[in-house]
């Protein structure tokens, strides 16, 4: 009862799912992504090893195509999954049993594979097809805009719960020690998608990096707002220098990767952020 999208970005190395249904917690149980395997969605009567498992055939080579046949080969309830696949090479394949609850089906093209079931219409799909195709950016930017056609254009008909998104590549997690790149979900929410994507915002927020043609140097009025901020917040008291102030404020609030710890500067997005949040 669920409608996901299955898709690579193969100049970037990225894999990934985004997902939306109602039912709870869908990013506990659909969404599976490996760096130099692939991704898989699998949903409708779930069957959660094919996650796993299809990451590990397609990690040894298995197309998509190869991947799918080898699940419904193995599984007497096949008529009631419904399955997305990409591969490691971009191939895509969806499944959608005939047990599936209408409207239930899918589309895939080169790099994506989109489905649903207990959808407002193929229409859904046919939204997220056209919105990913049409959308410019990173593939957790072009996820989530064809996640959001899709609920816009009706979604899962039942209502909605939950949202999830999961994307991959190389050394795309925190420092780099894992390929976990982008990994949220919003469990329980009477507007799961647009609130996903207040996560992502906030993903690009603190995991970010401006260029240095962004960066705001702290001198002037900036140097001004910043040290008011300082002071409203308490880090900015007797005897204690802007420089350590400034540290311990950016610490505390999670952007030692946003701006320089001796005070030179700072990631306008995050200035901006900050002005916001404290006046």
């Amino acid at each position: 009862m669920t409608f996901s999208i299955v898709a690579c970005d193969l100049k970037e190395q990225a894999w990934g799912v985004a997902v939306a249904s109602k039912f709870p917690a869908v990013g506990a149980v659909v969404p599976w992504a490996q760096a130099d395997a692939g991704a898989v969605a699998t949903q409708s009567f779930v069957n959660t090893t094919y996650g796993p498992r299809g990451l590990e055939m397609m990690s040894h080579g298995l197309s998509a195509d190869e991947t799918l046949a080898k699940f419904l080969m193995d599984d007497s309830e096949r008529e009631l999954r419904q399955v997305g696949l990409v591969d490691r090479k971009g191939n895509a394949a969806t499944f959608t049993g005939s047990g599936c609850f209408p409207w239930a089906g899918g589309v895939t093209g080169k790099g994506y594979a989109i489905q649903g079931n207990v959808l407002a219409g193929e229409k859904v799909v046919i939204a997220m097809q056209k919105k990913f195709l049409a959308t410019k950016g990173d593939l957790p930017t072009r996820l989530f805009a064809a996640l959001l056609a899709g609920d816009r254009a009706g979604g899962d008909k039942r209502g909605r719960q939950s949202a999830a998104i999961y994307v991959v590549k190389p050394k795309g997690g925190y420092a780099g020690y894992l390929d976990r790149w982008m990994d949220y979900r919003v469990d329980d929410h009477e507007n799961p998608v647009p609130r996903l994507g207040e996560l992502i915002g906030l993903h690009r927020l603190y995991f970010g990096k401006s260029p240095e043609s962004d960066r705001l140097s702290l001198k002037g009025k900036a140097l001004e707002q910043m040290t008011s901020i300082l002071k409203s917040q308490g880090y900015l008291r007797k005897n204690k220098i802007f420089q350590n102030a400034f540290y311990e404020m950016i610490g505390n609030e999670n952007f030692e990767e946003r701006a320089d710890p001796s005070g030179l500067w700072i990631d306008k997005p995050v200035m901006k952020y900050l002005l916001k949040k404290f006046g």
